[in-house]
């Protein structure tokens, strides 16, 4: 019975699955591995089901040299947090799971936009702090949201997801940024560059992968380009976003407000962005609902099993 670390606790089912295949360790912490741990896993397991905030850098695979490890069959779509050239050049193969949590952070995704267009957040500390004094016509006026116009940054399966929302849910037009057209079955506009997108758009949500690709590709200059009534929504992943600036351009109300589900450095958010009235924030929960998390368990063991039968592992990255 092969060996395999599982990172962080995940659902019941899917433990009591991995165990009834695999030699399981299972780690019991909210914290991601060190670089030095993931060169440890590297050599001491067989496979890892690895996630967010795990450090499988280059220097991790390069300390490990020929590892035991010959798959790391990732928990969740996005996997900056590993890199997969690295682990190719060493014999490890990386997986993802693809399509199980397109819904759950697509519907996250409005939750945002709407809290954040509505000032939810801000509606309900002022409730809570008993600062309400009773209905007035101009009292925590927000943005309507009904016929605007939604930009979708990454038009892949969540992008179109948020689209499809926005569009059939609320009448909205849309328009994406993204490096070719898309087939989408309702009316979505193409725009060629991405300050051309957030120009254009009442509401821009970021749907690109993380990695090295699109790392800081929402900067100061994009900001910029935002309507003064827009409103900002990441659902993608934190370094996407140049946070110092987004920071700055909220604090300087450039724009009417934002949501965000991911940062930078998680899980450290700076005192800044937190200090701030007009921007929505959650604890990195796109893929939080008990079905989702379940289903993305299963798909990562999925590919390992594969691994383990001598299967090509049917969501390769690398």
């Amino acid at each position: 019975m092969k060996k395999l670390l599982i990172t962080r606790v995940l659902p019941a089912p899917v433990v009591e699955a991995a165990r009834a295949r695999f030699d399981v360790t299972l780690r019991d912490t909210a914290a991601g591995l060190t670089e030095a741990e993931a060169t440890a896993a590297l050599l001491t397991y067989d496979a890892i089901l690895p996630t967010l905030g795990d450090s499988f850098t280059v220097a991790a695979f390069a300390a490990a040299g020929a590892p035991r490890a010959r798959i790391l069959g990732n928990f969740g779509v996005g996997y900056n947090h590993i890199d997969a050239k690295a682990a190719r050049a060493v014999g490890v193969a990386v997986s993802n799971t693809p399509g199980v949590l397109t819904d759950a952070t697509a519907d996250l995704g409005m939750a945002l936009l709407l809290a954040a267009a509505r000032r939810v957040g801000e509606g309900e500390r002022i409730l809570r702090g008993g600062g309400w004094h009773g209905w007035t016509p101009t009292q925590m006026l927000g943005t309507h949201v009904t016929g605007k116009t939604v930009g979708i940054v990454g038009m892949g399966r969540i992008g179109q997801a948020v689209a499809r929302r926005c569009h059939f849910g609320f009448d909205m037009g849309v328009v994406y940024y993204n490096r070719s057209d898309k087939a989408v079955g309702f009316p979505a506009r193409r725009i060629e560059t991405l300050e051309g997108l957030m120009g254009a758009a009442d509401f821009v949500v970021v749907c690109v992968p993380g990695g090295a690709e699109t790392r800081h590709l929402i900067d100061a200059k994009a900001l910029a380009a935002m309507k003064p009534t827009g409103i900002f929504v990441n659902i993608a992943r934190g370094d996407v976003v140049d946070e110092t600036a987004l920071t700055e351009a909220l604090a300087k109300r450039q724009f009417a407000g934002a949501g965000l589900d991911v940062y930078e450095r998680e899980p450290l958010v700076p005192e800044a962005l937190m200090a701030l009235e007009n921007v929505v924030l959650l604890p990195h929960l796109g893929s939080a609902t008990m079905d989702t998390r379940i289903a993305m368990g299963m798909r990562a063991l999925e590919n390992i099993i594969a691994w383990d039968e001598g299967r090509a592992p049917p969501h390769l990255v690398n």
